[in-house]
This record gives C-alpha cells, sequence and structure tokens, in this order.
C-alpha cells in the first residue's frame, strides 16, 4: 500500500515520543452535562466511566458556556444567517455578526478596532505575518505561549532578529533591548498577559517603564504586544485583564473568546492601521471561513454580559472561589504560586507522584490536570487547577477535601 512505509515512520515517531515520555494519554470524551443542582455545581459525564466529575481542568472560568442567553443568541443568529459563512471574510463571508463582535471587544478593550479569528492561536500567527519584515526584531519572554513561538516561526524570523529574555526578569529584558542590532527599524515586544501554566502576571507596568526610552529609537517605533488569552473576561475587576490589574496600558491585545467568554474564536484589538494591515496581509485571516455566526453572536453576548453589574457580581463570585481554594491550600501546608487568578498551581515537585494524585483525583471524581518532565523543567512538576465561576464553595470544599486524602 502507498501508505505503509510514511505509517511506519510516524508510528516510530509517536512510540519516540512515549520513550521521552511525551506521548499525551488518549483524550477522555465527555457525554454529558448535569446542571447545578443545590448546593453543588454541575457535573460532567465521561464515556466509558460510570461516575460524575467536578472539573478542575477548564479555562472557562466565568462558565458562560451554559448561560441561556449566550445559547439564545447562537441560536438566533444561525436561524437568521445559517450555521456557516459559505466563503471567506474577503468573498462576501461577513455577516452582521462578525462586525458587531469586532467593534464590541474592541471598544471593551478600550481600543480603535478590533479583528476576529478562528482562534487565537491563528490571530498571533496572522499579527505575525503581517508586521514582520527583514528589518523587524522580536522580545520575547521565555514563558510565553506556544502560540507564539510558532507565529515567529510561521513569520520567517530570523534568529538574529529575536531575543528571549528570562520569564518576567526586567533587567535581563533592558539587557536584551540594548543588544539589539544596528540596521533595525521596528521592535516587537510581546509576551502573555497571564502565564497559562503558572498563573503568573505579566509585570506590565516594568515592561513599560523598560521599553519607554527604546520607543522613539526605530524608524517604525517600538510596540508591545500582550496575548491575554488567560486574562481578559477572568481578571481585572470588570474583566479587562492584565491591563486592568496592572494599571498599565499595551500597544497591542490578542486574546480568545474561548476561554473566560466560553466559546470560541481568537480576536486582535489595536489601531485602526495595524488592523487594517492585519486584514490585507494575515494569511490565517485571507484564506480561510471566518467563525460561525452562532460562534459570534454567542461570543458578543458574552462580552456584553462580561461588560454589565452582572459581569462584575460574577467575577467577584469567582474571586470568592478562588480565595477559598488557596487558602485551603495554605491550610494544607502546601505549596503553590501565589497570585489572584483562576489559574491555581499545586507545586509537587515529583514526576511519579503528580501522575499518581491525578489518577486518585479522577478515581475521586475530579478532573485535573499534572504537568510533569519533560513538559515542565524537572522539579517544576505541577497539578494545574482552575477555578470557575460556576464551582459552589462545596464543590471546592469537596476538592480539598478529596486533595487531603491523597497528597
Amino acid at each position: 500500500m502507498s501508505m505503509d512505509r510514511l505509517n511506519a515512520a510516524l508510528a516510530a515517531d509517536v512510540e519516540q515520543l512515549r520513550t521521552e515520555g511525551r506521548l499525551k494519554p488518549a483524550e477522555r470524551v465527555i457525554n454529558g452535562y448535569l446542571p447545578p443542582a443545590g448546593a453543588r455545581g454541575p457535573r460532567w459525564l465521561v464515556e466509558g466511566r460510570d461516575q460524575e466529575f467536578i472539573r478542575m481542568n477548564s479555562n472557562s472560568f466565568l462558565s458562560l458556556g451554559h448561560i441561556p442567553e449566550l445559547m439564545k443568541a447562537a441560536d438566533e443568529a444561525a436561524a437568521k444567517f445559517g450555521v456557516g459563512p459559505g466563503a471567506v471574510r474577503f468573498i462576501d463571508g461577513t455577516f452582521t455578526p462578525h462586525t458587531d463582535l469586532e467593534a464590541r471587544i474592541a471598544g471593551f478593550l478600550g481600543k480603535p478596532a478590533g479583528k476576529i479569528f478562528n482562534s487565537a492561536y491563528t490571530a498571533s500567527l496572522g499579527l505575525a505575518l503581517s508586521i514582520q519584515n527583514d528589518k523587524t526584531y522580536w522580545v520575547g519572554d521565555a514563558l510565553n505561549h506556544n502560540c507564539i513561538i510558532r507565529a515567529m516561526r510561521v513569520a520567517g524570523v530570523p534568529r538574529a532578529n529575536k531575543a528571549i529574555y528570562r520569564h518576567n526578569d526586567i533587567d535581563h529584558l533592558k539587557e536584551c533591548l540594548a543588544a539589539i542590532p544596528e540596521g533595525i527599524e521596528r521592535v516587537i515586544v510581546i509576551f502573555d498577559g497571564i502565564f497559562s501554566m503558572r498563573g503568573e502576571v505579566a509585570p506590565l507596568a516594568q515592561i513599560n517603564e523598560a521599553v519607554a526610552p527604546y520607543r522613539e529609537k526605530f524608524k517604525d517605533g517600538l510596540i508591545t504586544v500582550v496575548d491575554d488569552s488567560h486574562g481578559v473576561g477572568a481578571f481585572g475587576d470588570t474583566g479587562r485583564g492584565t491591563i486592568e490589574f496592572t494599571g498599565a496600558p499595551a500597544d497591542v491585545i490578542m486574546g480568545t473568546f474561548g476561554k473566560a467568554f466560553g466559546v470560541n474564536g481568537g480576536y486582535i484589538a489595536a489601531s485602526n492601521e495595524l488592523v487594517e494591515a492585519v486584514r490585507q496581509k494575515a494569511d490565517t485571516y485571507i484564506y480561510t471561513n471566518p467563525l460561525s455566526v452562532a460562534d459570534c453572536a454567542a461570543a458578543d453576548k458574552a462580552v456584553e454580559l462580561v461588560d454589565s453589574e452582572w459581569g462584575v457580581e460574577r467575577l467577584r463570585y469567582l474571586h470568592q472561589r478562588i480565595a477559598q481554594f488557596r487558602k485551603g491550600l495554605d491550610e494544607l501546608g502546601l505549596e503553590s504560586i501565589s497570585g489572584p487568578h483562576p489559574v491555581v498551581p499545586l507545586m509537587v515537585r515529583d514526576g511519579d507522584k503528580t501522575r499518581r494524585m491525578v489518577r486518585d483525583f479522577e478515581s475521586r471524581g475530579v478532573l485535573v490536570v499534572g504537568l510533569a518532565w519533560p513538559i515542565v523543567p524537572e522539579g517544576d512538576d505541577t497539578i494545574r487547577f482552575q477555578v470557575n465561576a460556576s464551582h459552589s464553595e462545596e464543590d471546592i470544599a469537596e476538592v480539598l477535601r478529596v486533595l487531603s486524602e491523597i497528597v
């Protein structure tokens, strides 16, 4: 058969991942949802398991996916426009829900314009493809998300035109800026707002202070870009993410509708000129059909809800559950990384113990994520909990009870 030799080679590649400890397990299939009942939050059903689960591994931080207003908005948009756009944006694949959502997210983040993508990952690729040229220099945090790293590669950024500073190390960032070679005309300083593995916050005010002396040095200037996929919607008093929490601006904000907003899709919010350049040059925008109108309408409603008193109250409740969980970890004498974000890491620092605890949690009805070497450095083995607004006080107490039994 024509595929036999390639199949054998690919099977060997996968086996090598197993040898290196990087093989991903079989994916659990969720086949049911039980809504909140009484004092408990929702429960999830998994194919092949006769058990109900609390999810402590969901990045739907505000738990908006089952809010009736979002489902109604999606249904009404699909009924009006159909379930698919039928074309790319440039060939009459742009519908009212697309432009409404772009205006909504730009306004929410205080930017002149916005552009939506099928995911935050493709938004990152599209941005890099739009602003990269042979005189562009990129400076990024060592723990940036894979989408940023991959974007530089896809855009063809040469090794000589980029620098990586140690994680949240402002002194090292300053060294990288001082070492930018002659001939560079534009500089992009890019970083996660919230680092997804550990819930740490980028020191945006200090970053702005570090880059200030270089803003006018280069022909096309220097800009800051924050990927705030884990921040916007879930962080800050009104959900505006890292810029709100730190009280410091960023020139470009990238993010997702697939985490705190509970839907799907990604976006860039920035100046009119940058967004138009993205529209004209981003392959990941130009050569693909856009998000469905149902996704757009639901995401638009999600941003509207977050940008309301209802949203502020939901954020306040989420922060109460985060505080409850963190207090419980402290009372158990367990190590974490402090912070108010719903990503709460438990530093286990032992790979075998991490894997065993993940199994024990699952057997007791709690789904969590374990991160062990080589996914993280040796000694940084972690269980990453993600607190959601659908978790009740009793849910958090139950998770802490299970943790006390298996640690």
